[in-house]
């Protein structure tokens, strides 16, 4: 067996390597098939894996299945190596004919890395695997999401002291990289069945980890295991988007981009490329003799967005510069790029993936449906390019100051409570208390203002940082926080204990137990230990934010199926869930949606949905 080694932040090192003999079996025919079968059906777990042409889930097509029920013991079943010369297989249609009852068994308990990417591709079949009990990529992300990548090849270094074959050895690199049924039998075959083997043993290592704390186990049975469904059929169902209002939209937004480079170049004096750093220094830090703010590592005058940022706030160039990139970054993300991302099915298909960020949040990408910018009227308009088919609508549900609420409920802050507990407007409430005035005193400017503060100070943000939000100078925004401190002192001492708890243990924990672990918190450089510790204080908010919603996707498809709406969850933009619901069905569903929302978690103060 293989002995860990424990580093110093409490999670194991790269084990000794384990040397077990394998013997991985290759199934040519029905009587070899139906050994496998009978063993996968009496198993406790099985290891289960598929081989497809393709990692987009939507044009995927099978080309085997493998399994492991036990350490170094694992089989393929190819049924679609269509190389020439290659032997032959057995029917695809039979061999899944015979596994729809055991994929589709909730019964017959499954372990997988990555097991969403293997329910959609079957999917593709008419078959709903049931009885996802484990996911080792899931498993590692929970047990720590910052110690490394989640993929089976690190994992199976880090845990197993094992090197996998990689796809890429066997299927080569770039333009000539081969698909999954142009692989040489042999090669794939071991490929494959290593697959359910290397899954089945980081399952037999990982878990007992995650088992040492009863919190990790309930992180991953009642929320990311449970999810994995709900995703599969988020990406399965995809969203609806029309082409046309976007070309229009591209179109628009390409006369734009000419008439604000036509500016730049007036302002410049000369003409020259905008997408050029170097042509776009010279302009700036030399012709125009514009302040250098800060230099790359060669020396050099940096323009990068934060620079240009601040420059813009007293020169027009790099405002037009600014505006010009956001606009151009649009077009070739959304306007012009969405419309080719549609899918045989009309509709374009994202993938959520649960193993990326530190703090539990989903992230989305092909495309990236959660970073659509709200601020900017042309943020605003392709989020109208997506549609409901006719006879839908599109619902949106989405968590009102849900962090600013958890905040209230671990501080535990008084006024804070109060605030939200008499459902006041929680940034006119700072600003009455800040600025010294009653409620009804309170100017736009100065609820702006405190809104800067609410949010800022939930992640962490100096008086540096807030003078800069706010343009005003240091002194004053010192003088802002500090009365805020002294008004919800609660707040104060739940950040000094975060820090210090942070220091002692070495992570932070949302609500319900998830562990975020801070390998900076005690670095010796000034600049990383204070990032870290500014993620101290907002990673328990937004990884308890990011449980929470977990929690109403969950209930909010269970709920759907359950009653058989004719509604389902098609996006999930962080706070937001974003649905289609048949017509008639709208009010229903809307209120039970906001029903089960605000009952996804008790806190100390009522969770707000707006719908």
């Amino acid at each position: 067996t293989a002995s860990d080694t424990v580093g110093n932040d409490g999670q194991v090192d790269a084990p000794v390597a384990s040397n077990i003999e394998v013997n991985y079996e290759t199934v040519f025919d029905k009587e070899a098939f139906n050994v496998w079968l009978e063993k996968i059906q009496n198993a406790e777990l099985t290891a289960f894996d598929t081989e497809t042409t393709s990692l987009n889930y939507m044009a995927a097509e099978l080309v085997g299945v493998s399994f492991s029920v036990e350490a170094g013991v694992a089989a393929y079943v190819p049924f679609a190596h269509d190389y020439e010369g290659a032997p032959e297989q057995l029917d695809r249609d039979w061999v899944l004919e015979q596994l729809k009852p055991w994929l589709e068994d909730d019964c017959k308990a499954k372990v997988g890395q990555h097991l969403k990417y293997d329910a959609n591709v079957l999917n593709n079949y008419d078959i709903t695997l049931r009885g996802i009990t484990y996911d080792t990529m899931l498993e590692s992300y929970v047990y720590n999401s910052v110690s490394s990548r989640h993929d089976m090849d690190t994992l199976a270094k880090k845990f197993l002291g094992h090197t996998c074959v990689s796809f890429e050895e066997l299927a080569g690199k770039g333009k000539k990289q081969k698909t999954f049924n142009e692989i040489d039998l042999e090669q794939a075959a071991f490929y494959a069945a290593e697959d359910a083997d290397i899954t089945l043993r980081l399952h037999q290592a990982i878990w007992p980890l995650v088992e040492k704390t009863p919190e990790l186990v309930s992180i991953f049975k009642d929320i990311e295991c449970p999810l994995i469904p709900v995703l599969a059929k988020m990406e399965q169902t995809g969203a609806l988007i029309d082409p046309e209002l976007l070309h229009i939209q591209s179109s628009e937004i390409g006369a734009k981009l000419q008439e604000l480079e036509i500016k730049a170049h007036e302002t410049a004096g000369e003409s020259f490329n905008l997408s050029s750093p170097k042509q776009l220094q010279v302009i700036l830090f030399e012709k125009l003799e514009l302040p250098v703010i800060k230099k790359t590592p060669k020396g050099q005058p940096s323009t990068a967005e934060p620079i240009l940022q601040e420059l813009a706030q007293d020169y027009e160039l790099p405002r037009l510069i600014m505006e010009h990139r956001s606009l151009s970054k649009l077009k070739s993300t959304y306007t012009d790029k969405l419309p080719e991302m549609i899918q045989k099915t009309g509709r374009i298909h994202t993938s959520y993936h649960q193993a990326i960020t530190a703090t539990g949040r989903l992230s989305s990408t092909d495309p990236n449906l959660q970073n659509i910018p709200i601020r900017t009227a042309e943020g605003r308009r392709i989020r109208q390019a997506f549609i409901a088919p006719t006879g839908y609508k599109m619902l949106a549900a989405d968590y009102s100051q849900v962090e600013l609420r958890i905040m209230a409920h671990l501080s535990q802050d008084k006024g804070l409570l109060d605030a939200f507990t008499k459902d006041a407007d929680v940034h006119k409430a700072t600003a009455a208390e800040v600025f010294e005035v009653t409620l009804d005193e309170v100017t736009t400017e100065q609820r702006r203002r405190a809104k800067a503060i609410n949010f800022g100070l939930i992640y962490g943000m100096s008086a540096f940082g807030l003078a800069k939000q706010l343009d005003i100078s240091r002194p004053e925004a010192a003088k802002y926080i500090k009365r805020y401190f002294e008004r919800y002192p609660g707040v104060q001492q739940y950040m000094e204990n975060t820090r210090e708890g942070a220091k002692e243990k070495g992570y932070v924990e949302t609500i319900y137990g998830r562990r975020l672990y801070l390998p900076d918190i005690k670095a010796s450089n000034a600049m990383m230990r204070q990032a870290a510790e500014r993620t101290a204080i907002n990673a328990p908010l937004q990884g308890t934010a990011a449980d929470i919603i977990k929690r109403a996707m969950i209930a909010v498809d269970a709920r759907l199926a359950a009653e058989d709406v004719d509604a389902r969850i098609i996006m999930q933009v962080h706070d937001e869930l974003v649905l289609e619901v048949r017509q008639g069905e709208l009010d229903a569903v809307g209120e039970e949606v906001r029903r089960l929302m605000r009952e996804a978690a008790s806190l100390a103060v009522p969770l707000e949905v707006d719908v």
